[in-house]
């Protein structure tokens, strides 16, 4: 048994293109798969910005997708799959229906208007121009794309948070490989789960130091107390909390699987979210792992399973260590490099 670090492409089958407003701290980041290809999703957060997601339902009838979208924006980002539709529907690339074909397409969004400008969104064209930029060289990580305005730590406000952006990483075992992109963008803080240290989230009043631990819970066992939530306060109250977060994240194999199974896949893959970031899975989340099959490799999907946790895991990582400091935030670059 031999297990090696891979580079994310050498997972053959799709490539990626990123484009971002670096004045507004926004962007996108698009994935095209070569050919139709098997799709899995389990959604956890309860606030989830998605489109066309009912498709991954294996009592759906599509067998794939053509593309996967990862935006800011929250829910207005919703708009920026148009431009990919638009890009593949050009190249003839689509689910025939006689007089054109129509792409396949899902997309999630996380909340990152806190971060830059609030009015300026991911569109059409900015996706369209994702598009045209993607590749199957090298992936891009830290502050780029969909990761433009990610943030982690914000259960205390803005002031309180850290940068964070988009993470990649890949392995290989005996053939079967496994890669993770993750867009980290949590209410609370990042835990490396090799050395249980914290790496990202609520900084303390220095903002050089983090915060207790416990912090983030404490926050939300407040809330209870007082019998509200964080989507009842006054509009004061919610000034002092960012409220929406969302962490999305793609698993691609070259192992072969049909979408029921890659649900199963990407459930097990939530794993790795747990491990890392805490608290994670709330209301105030719209947590989502999808996963994609490229290949027609054999493999068991218990072990699979593991192996799409670890890397997950080093994805986010990744996420926190490639991030620099932007918008008055300070990153894990800026305070411990």
């Amino acid at each position: 048994m031999k297990i090696q670090e891979i580079p994310l492409f050498a997972i053959q089958g799709f490539k990626a293109g990123h484009a971002e407003d670096k004045e507004a701290g926004t962007g996108v980041s698009v994935f095209l798969f070569d050919r139709l290809s098997p799709v899995g999703a389990d959604i956890r957060g309860g606030g989830p910005a998605s489109r066309e997601t009912p498709l991954l339902d294996p009592q759906k009838g599509a067998n794939g997708l053509h593309a996967l979208v990862l935006s800011g924006g929250s829910a207005f980002g919703l708009d920026a799959g148009g431009g990919v539709l638009n890009y593949l529907e050009e190249r003839g690339i689509g689910f025939d229906v006689g007089v054109t074909k129509v792409p396949l397409v899902c997309q999630s969004c996380l909340f990152d208007l806190t971060v830059g400008s609030a009015t300026v969104r991911p569109g059409r064209e900015m996706a369209y121009q994702a598009c045209k930029n993607a590749a199957n060289t090298a992936f891009l990580e830290g502050c780029i794309g969909a990761g433009m305005g990610a943030s982690v730590g914000k259960v205390l406000g803005m002031d309180y948070a850290m940068k964070t952006g988009i993470g990649a990483y890949a392995l290989e075992l005996d053939g079967i490989q496994a890669g993770a992109v993750v867009v980290l963008n949590a209410l609370g803080d990042i835990f490396d789960p090799e050395t249980g240290q914290k790496i990202a989230g609520i900084l303390a009043s220095d903002k050089k130091s983090f915060s207790s631990d416990r912090t983030a819970q404490l926050e939300l066992l407040k809330l209870l107390a007082q019998e509200q939530n964080l989507f009842t306060q006054s509009q004061e109250e919610q000034k002092q909390h960012s409220v929406i977060n969302t962490t999305l994240g793609i698993i691609f194999t070259n192992a072969k699987f049909d979408k029921a199974q890659l649900s199963k896949l990407a459930s097990v893959t939530h794993n790795a979210y747990a491990r890392t970031i805490s608290p994670v899975h709330t209301m105030a989340d719209g947590d989502t792992v999808y996963a994609v099959s490229l290949g027609e490799k054999k493999a068991d999907i218990n072990a699979l399973g593991v192996l799409c946790t670890m890397v997950m895991e080093k994805a986010i990582v990744r996420a926190v260590k490639t991030a620099e400091p932007l918008f008055g935030l300070p990153s894990y670059l800026s305070l411990f490099k």
